[in-house]
């Protein structure tokens, strides 16, 4: 998971002005026709794929994959009907969000839809999962308090909340050590579980990305050794074998439109290269 800045510029207005008709009959409906009216309007959610896609390079909000051969699901991040908070509670969800793009997320169908694992056999995927942390306040249609809801699962679209997760040294994702308590790792831990995010598929792609930052780091240490040999060496390696590319492959595969960027991010911080990661802010704001 990596942070994805949300950019409206990226939406033609006329996309906009269908999912605000869209909002403002639903608005008006009774509650016993709003969810017949929502399912006959998917196609105003599913106009915004290829929007939500440039601001994500393409890449699934939640996984970073890149598949080209799947497709991918507008996700709302909270579930427009059906909304399940534990394996024994529901509700009907977030109706209201239906047409709000703010809620939409790119999402590859293995992290959206349920499925198993294939090495545990579990049931994953998010579906209409969506839990709150104890003691949260509960939007309704009524009550829209949305800013004071507690979600546990974590959003790709805030930066606090994917400050709260990394990729670990065997390609798995795990908490950061600014997880303060059991609280934030609790939302990790139930975040990777439901949107797939440590299929085997993925922690081996996770690891393709670390070896290729691997090698090239160990590389650019082998030239910085021979350097260091002599000044007769270090000037033939300055003139005729520069780190300058290796420097800027380095960087550029931990921006965000790099499939996998965390992992990336991760090999260099192991390998102590940190200073060298793209800031996580600047998701968007790199080409």
């Amino acid at each position: 998971m990596i942070y994805v800045r949300r950019d409206p510029s990226l939406i033609p207005e006329k996309v906009l002005r269908v999912a605000e008709r869209a909002q403002a009959q639903l608005e008006i409906l009774a509650p016993d026709k709003r969810s017949e009216f929502i399912e006959k309007k998917s196609h105003v959610w599913r106009g915004f794929a290829r929007y939500l896609a440039k601001m994500s390079y393409g890449k699934c909000w939640y996984s970073e994959s890149d598949c080209v051969q799947s497709f991918k699901d507008v996700d709302h991040y909270r579930p427009k009907k059906q909304a399940k908070r534990s394996d024994t509670e529901s509700d009907d969800g977030y109706p209201w969000l239906s047409f709000s793009w703010d809620n939409f997320r790119l999402a590859a169908q293995r992290s959206n839809q349920i499925n198993r694992d294939d090495d545990t056999e579990e049931s994953v995927g998010k579906g209409a999962w969506f839990p709150l942390m104890q003691g949260s306040m509960r939007a309704t249609w009524d009550d829209r308090c949305l800013d004071v809801e507690r979600p546990l699962l974590l959003d790709p679209a805030r930066l606090a909340d994917v400050r709260l997760i990394e990729v670990t040294a065997e390609g798995r994702m795990g908490p950061t050590k600014l997880c303060l308590g059991a609280a934030d790792r609790t939302r990790v831990e139930e975040t990777v579980k439901r949107l797939s995010l440590d299929l085997p598929g993925l922690v081996s792609a996770r690891k393709q990305a670390m070896r290729l930052v691997q090698e090239l780091v160990e590389l650019l240490e082998q030239k910085r050794s021979a350097a260091e040999i002599s000044e007769a060496a270090s000037a033939f390696i300055t003139t005729n074998m520069p780190a300058a590319g290796q420097i800027d492959m380095l960087q550029r595969l931990t921006g965000p439109q790099r499939p996998y960027a965390s992992a990336a991010r991760a090999q260099l911080r192991l390998m102590g290269y940190g200073e060298l990661c793209v800031p996580v802010e600047q998701a968007g704001a790199v080409a």
